[in-house]
């Protein structure tokens, strides 16, 4: 007997994939899965260790409060793992790769604190990947200069002001993300009322590692602003299409 895919296993409970659902909109902590699924943490807290030992979730100490933990979705696991699983029941559904999303109007802002190095690299890279048709933002609580290696690794930020969030109080965006768990505390409210996303990414400023600290953190919101582009597109309207 073939045992099914590590995805069906890992998936295919209730609570889990109703884990898997919450996380695919923004990192969060357990206390607020328990809130959301209405059940008891130790169920939540069971059911998030299977996600982990499957590896489709992973989980960072909050840099705002070490006794906390936010848990993240590995999206790009889940559509490695998704593909596997199709290809394992017949080969004719094994799955393409999705394409690049066409380019939608919509307007994003990024937060963090200092506004020196996370949000100004996730501003930069959302303009590389949308261009013109998304509106890339950033700005932080407590502004300071540009990091060099934030510059180093984009050029374009040469440019760039580093601001406080309040300059941009009574402006409407379509998604508000903040990447500090500082940040996230005390995140002021924007027109329109965008559904608060947070993507747990300690300060690369913070790690000795330097320059490559740098790298890896551009990955990070790299894999994660191509998975917010397809979020975008699919909420694009019928006669936008």
């Amino acid at each position: 007997m073939v045992d099914p895919p590590i995805f069906l296993h890992a998936a295919g409970h209730p609570v889990r994939w109703r884990l898997l659902s919450e996380l695919a909109t923004s990192d969060r902590q357990v206390h607020e899965l328990t809130a959301l699924l209405d059940q008891p943490q130790s169920l939540v807290s069971y059911h998030l260790g299977r996600l982990r030992k499957a590896e489709l979730v992973g989980a960072r100490r909050s840099t705002a409060d070490g006794r906390d933990t936010f848990y993240r979705l590995d999206l790009a696991r889940c559509g490695e793992l998704l593909a596997a699983t199709g290809a394992a029941l017949h080969p004719a559904l094994r799955m393409a790769q999705p394409s690049p999303p066409s380019p939608v109007r919509a307007s994003v802002l990024f937060l963090c604190t200092g506004n020196s190095s996370r949000s100004q690299m996730a501003e930069a890279l959302l303009r590389r990947a949308a261009g013109p048709a998304v509106e890339a933002h950033s700005a932080g609580s407590h502004p300071k200069p540009l990091h060099a290696y934030a510059m180093e690794l984009f050029p374009e930020l040469g440019t760039a002001r580093p601001k406080h969030f309040d300059e941009l109080a009574g402006r409407h965006f379509d998604h508000v993300i903040t990447l500090c768990d500082r940040v996230r505390e005390i995140c002021p409210e924007f027109p329109g009322h965008p559904p608060a996303v947070h993507w747990s990414i300690p300060d690369p400023a913070r790690d000795p590692d330097g320059l490559p600290a740098f790298a890896r953190t551009a990955a990070e919101l790299g894999t994660r602003i191509e998975f917010l582009l397809h979020r975008i597109a699919a909420r694009q309207p019928p006669e936008a299409s």
